[in-house]
């Protein structure tokens, strides 16, 4: 994600933040900090806020790429993300002559013991 996506993104998640408290408290957070709502740096804010929202748009529809997410490498960087859970699959190896005589002794031997 593009720098001008990231503070499109904060300022959209600021307006998304003042909404809530002129929803929740009827408090405007720009308009106090800059003066009222006809001042010219509240009006400014309101504006960069909205334009950053139209450009957040196009992120809905993004497919992301596994480029886009760092994951750490180690045991528990991706513990609730990785749908196997570090299992790896993979072909085994044959087993010796030895190996498997040994292993039909012991299954023998389990038999016989029943």
């Amino acid at each position: 994600m593009g720098i001008v996506y990231r503070i499109a993104l904060v300022l959209a998640i600021i307006g998304a933040i003042n909404w809530g408290l002129i929803g929740l408290f009827q408090f405007d957070l720009v308009a106090a900090l800059f003066g009222g709502q006809d001042s010219i740096l509240s009006r400014t804010v309101y504006s960069l806020v909205g334009l950053s929202g139209l450009l957040c748009i196009p992120l809905l529809f993004k497919a992301f790429e596994e480029d886009d997410v760092e994951v750490a490498n180690n045991q528990f960087s991706n513990a609730f993300t990785n749908t196997n859970y570090q299992t790896e699959f993979g072909e085994e190896e044959e087993f010796s002559e030895v190996q498997k005589e040994r292993a039909t002794e012991l299954y023998d031997n389990d038999d016989k013991k029943k």
